[in-house]
């Protein structure tokens, strides 16, 4: 635990942002967008994502768009305090595939001074809240919805509607098996 002389040293200047929505609606662009200019600002940035993500790379963090950064894959949220030694920006990309303690790191590290740079799906395929999301989007100081197009109608679509017939929670995926849907398409779909 951080204790107060530790904010007193930070002066203050950390905090969280959350860019959350469906999947392909640009979290993951806007993250890397977010990252690249602090860079260019002269901030020392760490990347991090989960290990069990290696849909487009093992060490990067990719956008649909091909966009890329390199990261620090790592097994759970507590790596990341471990390793996040003098930055000033801390990012996180897909946040819901990390363990509950992920809103307490990002507190620790916010506390300490850091800006912390979240990014992830607020919900599951079945339109529930999705892993630490919830408590991540309550603590955060900025939070980014940022939304898809839907596969059905061309509205703008919050959903990840899986495609697929798996009810395991987690299913890494892409357009072989998840659609970004609106409400309306979403619930016609999934009723009955």
């Amino acid at each position: 635990m951080f204790l107060e002389n530790d904010m007193e040293r930070s002066g203050g200047r950390g905090w969280i942002e959350v860019i959350c929505g469906s999947m392909f609606s640009g979290k993951t662009e806007e993250l890397i967008r977010r990252l690249k200019r602090a860079r260019i600002a002269g901030l020392k940035v760490e990347i991090f994502k989960p290990a069990i993500d290696v849909r487009y790379d093992e060490e990067r963090v990719v956008s649909h768009d091909a966009n890329e950064i390199m990261s620090t894959p790592v097994p759970s949220s507590s790596n990341i305090v471990l390793m996040a030694n003098e930055v000033d920006v801390v990012g996180v990309d897909e946040a819901q595939f990390f363990d509950l303690e992920l809103p307490n790191v990002c507190n620790q590290l916010a506390n300490s001074g850091i800006r912390v740079i979240v990014a992830g799906l607020d919900m599951d395929f079945k339109g529930k809240p999705f892993g630490p999301m919830p408590a991540l989007l309550a603590t955060a100081e900025y939070i980014t919805k940022v939304h898809a197009v839907c596969m059905r109608c061309g509205s703008l679509a919050q959903y990840s509607h899986r495609t697929i017939v798996d009810e395991k929670l987690v299913v890494l995926g892409e357009t072989d098996a998840y659609e970004p849907l609106c409400r309306h398409c979403y619930y016609r779909q999934n009723s009955g």
